[in-house]
């Protein structure tokens, strides 16, 4: 299960083992959050050489996982555990080491809790989203899209679909068919680069995804696709549905509903333009 975490506001990926019980932690994000470096792999790369020149086995012992880059596509890359982490600190001199290694020990004890009750999971994403300045309307919108995201991941997985590229792929096909952008373009609409497109949607544009998306997974679990070229289709037959409607909702509002407003004007409820 990869997932994001906040240490200070800044974002650290994190995946969770389920056969090994174990978080591992995204080494660049973990140095980017300790440092404020903005070159945080070459901080890595000297800091490797480093520990091998002293004799250190830590760099050696640092393992690969696949996670989602800021262009929304997945990499390897160098992960460490809870314990790898807490000895690397030791090797990096900053002010947040303390508050980082009681942050790592929260992490861990949140994730035994949601293990026995999983609705804290979402009362710690309301947390979060609610001490970014976001209303709780448009927070409740926003946890009920993961849901229909995880939804639909579930059924790529029974049907086969590859996590990484794949899912890439279809959601890509799925953006496009209802906002007539592809994910792309429409975080370039938005001025975006790092951040998570669905966390700049507006109200509506978030419905209109969650259209798109549970249409798909209907449409999936009936047509039973047994390719990637199947799954095509039929994620683009969800988008269409969904895209429709956006068209109807723009020919009787007069207002786009692609907006190019950001998270930080759809916090301040900043008013779209009408079309032209």
């Amino acid at each position: 299960m990869s997932d994001i975490k906040l240490f200070e506001s800044k974002k650290v990926r994190t995946q969770w083992d389920e056969k090994k019980e174990l978080w591992f932690f995204s080494v660049i994000d973990v140095i980017e959050a300790l440092t404020g470096t903005d070159r945080p792999r070459k901080y890595w790369n000297d800091l490797k050489t480093k520990l091998r020149k002293e004799g250190s086995q830590l760099s050696e012992n640092i393992g690969q996982l696949k996670m989602m880059s800021s262009d929304g596509k997945l990499y390897l890359t160098d992960v460490a555990d809870t314990t790898q982490i807490l000895r690397l600190i030791q090797s990096i001199p900053s002010p947040k080491a303390e508050p980082f290694k009681v942050w790592l020990a929260k992490v861990g004890y949140e994730r035994i809790e949601e293990t026995e009750d999983p609705e804290l999971s979402f009362d710690r994403a309301m947390e979060t989203y609610l001490a970014k300045g976001y209303t709780k309307a448009w927070i409740n919108q926003r946890l009920k899209s993961i849901e229909v995201r995880k939804e639909l991941t579930n059924e790529w997985e029974k049907r086969g679909v590859q996590k990484g590229m794949d899912f890439a792929i279809l959601t890509d096909i799925i953006t496009k068919a209802w906002s007539g952008k592809s994910v792309k373009q429409y975080k370039k609409h938005k001025d975006l680069k790092k951040e998570n497109l669905r966390d700049h949607m507006t109200n509506l544009e978030l419905v209109l995804n969650m259209l798109a998306e549970a249409t798909t997974s209907e449409i999936s679990k009936e047509k039973k696709p047994k390719t990637l070229d199947e799954s095509k289709v039929i994620a683009k037959q969800g988008g269409i549905i969904a895209g429709n409607t956006r068209k109807e909702i723009e020919a009787k509002t007069g207002k786009k509903v692609v907006s190019k407003l950001n998270a930080k004007q759809v916090i301040e409820g900043k008013p779209e333009k009408k079309l032209r």
